[in-house]
Formats: C-alpha cells, structure tokens, sequence
C-alpha cells in the first residue's frame, strides 16, 4: 500500500485523475490509498482520519465511478451524502463538481425549499445536504430515495450528536437496507459505532453484514506540518499586534479567530481603517453574503478573514498559510479545530497566538497536553523574530 503513488494505481479512471491533476492532485493520501478500494469493492465503511488527510475524495471518487459506470441507468438520485453544516456541504459539492460533470443538488436548510424542489425535478444524480431538510423533502416526497444505492455520513460523530442524531437516523433508516453505508470523521467514538452497527446494513439485499472499520493512525499535523508561535500582547495591543504581524509575515492567506463575537466586527474595522483589506465571517452573517464570503476568501480575492469558532465549523479552505488566535479558546477541541485549518492535505503552515498573560500560560499547558512545540516571537523593525536572537543583537550594537 505504501508504494501506491498515483490515483490510477486505485483503477481511478482516467477521467477522474486528468481532472484531479489540473487541480495538482496527483498522488493519493494515506486515507484514499486505504478507504477507495474498499468502498469500491462495495463495502460499508466506518473510517477515521485526521482533518485535512482528503476524507472527502476518499469516498467520492469510488462511488462515483461506481455509479456511474452503471449501464443504462434510471435518472433517479444514486448517492446521498449527509452534512453537518451548509459550509461543509458547499465543499463536498464543490468537490463533487471537481471531479465529474454529474448533475449534484445542494438542499440545505436556510435556503427556499421551492427553489430545492425545483433541483430536484432535475434528477440530480447525487444530493448533499443537512439531515432535517433531506429528511422534510423526503416526507413532502420530493426527494425520492429508492434510487440510491450509497449515503454517505460525513462529519459522522456530529451528525449523530444529540441535536442531529433523531434526524440522520430516520433518514437513514427511510432507506432500503442493501444501500452502501460511508460514514467518516476525524473523531469517531464507540457510541457513534455502536449506533451504526446497529442500523443493521444489507448487502446485496441478502446478509447482513458488519460495517468495516478503518482507523488510520495520527499523522500528527499539529505537531509535524504546523509551526506554533506565541506573541505576547496585552488586551489593549492585540489589533495593533495583529496588524504589525499582517505587515511583516504577508501570509498568502490568513483566517483570524477571535472567541468573542463582537470582536470580529471591531478586528475588520480597525484593520480597514489601516488599509488592509480583509472581510468578517460570523454566525450571525446572512446565508448569500456568507457564501460570497466564502467564495472571495477561496479564490484569493480576499486574504485576511476574520471570523468566530462556530462561523468556521466545517471551513475547508486549501492554502490557508496561517491561522492567528487572538485568544485562547475555552475548549482545547477548539484550539485544534482552529489550528487545523492550516496545513491540509499534506501541506505546511503556521499557527500563532496573540496573548496575554493568563492566555501565554494557558498556551504553555496545551503545548504539554498536545506534545506540541511553540516558539515566542516578537515584533521587531518590522520582522518577527525570537526575542533571544533579537537580545543578542541589541547586545552587539550596544
């Protein structure tokens, strides 16, 4: 497995990798090397990987081969992928669109449901969405689901949280029981495991059958592909920190975390004011002007976002160089999902914490807790460097 290097060494078709490779996707990660023979073999599958290992491509490509290879096939939906957050799904459908020309309909909640309707009376061959409203376009029975023959559970753990848990399942178990069950994640507890096995799949619509596992050891991201810095600033200094920072790292793409919401707000205008064009990201952001959002920070339109934790649930944004917190988050979980916004997909980047005191302290704990390294830097004639290097200096022109 490990001298796989390619795509087409997974019998991917051609028509798949050419499209893969304009995009400069070329060689498979270490999660697609194992999850895409066996969902193309048929199987149904539990698997884990960190964010940022291509969980999504991992099930697309084999299903989407699968399906459409079929000979003769009805127009009917084939493949029902469940997601999480409408940022997630906008992702996964982008990718589908990455990587064929098969119609894909996003039903999302917060959207007009007669403008979904209307997509669907398209026969879109796969359908992402959040469970409540598949599950509502199901009961107005416009989504038909004896068609398909795959569902896909992405971002399982969350789908099968208290909140979302009653909906997934009902759709799930709406379905015929031979359909192809994917479920991924980068956390997947032995609940969530439980649960799935005992929705009780078919294959073949004769046995019943064990849903596969596939658990792929850490790559350790935080630790391997992202740098951590610590600046220390006091509260008052953070947005003038932050903007010296913007001035001498001039990332190539940068998403800011603050914990408090009014914050976002009072971050954009004041790096406005100083003529550095970025643009907010917050919960409370209306659903096209989010999207447009999204869509400048994607193409490099905009460099700098500055955005809450919740805002960003699901943000999958390649060539993000670095994240800069602006606090500490509350939840551990939190400064992870954060950081691992950068450095995905085998990439590098950089994650620095603008802090005071208390929040230096509290990096230092998480630095043990998460066997991670970080480096104090300042800001210095307009560079960031290590205190130390820039104490010696001093020294010497003293």
């Amino acid at each position: 497995m490990d001298s796989i290097k390619s795509f087409s060494e997974l019998n991917i078709d051609e028509k798949y990798t050419a499209r893969l490779s304009e995009k400069e996707i070329k060689e498979p990660t270490a999660v697609q090397i194992q999850a895409i023979p066996e969902i193309m073999g048929g199987s149904s599958l539990l698997f884990q990987s960190e964010t940022g290992t291509g969980k999504t491509l991992a099930y697309l490509l084999p299903l989407l081969q699968n399906v459409e290879k079929i000979e003769n096939p009805k127009k009917e939906v084939k493949i029902i992928i469940i997601s999480p957050t409408i940022e997630l799904a906008s992702q996964i459908k982008a990718q589908v669109q990455l990587v064929t020309d098969a119609k894909a309909a996003l039903l999302v909640g917060g959207a007009p449901i007669k403008r979904q309707i209307e997509l669907l009376k398209e026969k879109p061959l796969v359908v992402i969405g959040g469970p409540a409203r598949l599950l509502e376009l199901f009961h107005l029975k416009k989504l038909k689901l004896d068609g398909a023959v795959a569902v896909v559970l992405d971002e399982v753990d969350r789908l099968l949280a208290k909140e979302m848990k009653d909906d997934t399942l009902e759709l799930i178990c709406a379905l015929k029981k031979d359909i192809q069950l994917i479920a991924a994640s980068a956390t997947i507890t032995k609940t969530t495991q439980k649960t799935l096995q005992s929705t009780r799949v078919k294959l073949n619509g004769k046995t019943e059958s064990d849903l596969k596992t596939l658990f792929l050891p850490p790559e350790d991201v935080l630790r391997k592909r992202i740098t951590h810095y610590a600046i220390f600033a006091e509260t008052r200094e953070k947005i003038d920190t932050l903007r010296k920072l913007l001035a001498a790292e001039n990332p190539e793409k940068a998403l800011i975390f603050t914990s408090k919401l009014d914050q976002v707000a009072n971050i954009v205008s004041k790096l406005k004011y100083k003529n550095i064009e970025c643009s907010a990201l917050t919960a409370k952001t209306e659903k096209t002007e989010r999207k447009a959002t999204i869509d400048r920070f994607r193409s490099g339109k905009i460099k700098i976002l500055v955005t809450s934790d919740l805002a960003a649930r699901g943000l999958d944004i390649p060539a993000i160089s670095h994240v800069i917190q602006m606090d500490m988050p509350s939840d551990d979980d939190f400064f992870i999902h954060r950081a691992g916004r950068t450095a995905r997909m085998g990439k590098t980047g950089v994650n620095i914490v603008i802090g005071d005191g208390y929040e230096m302290r509290k990096y230092a704990a998480i630095e043990k807790k998460l066997k991670i390294t970080v480096f104090p830097r300042m800001l210095y004639k307009g560079r960031l460097l290590d205190p130390n290097k820039v104490m010696e200096s001093d020294e010497g022109d003293a």
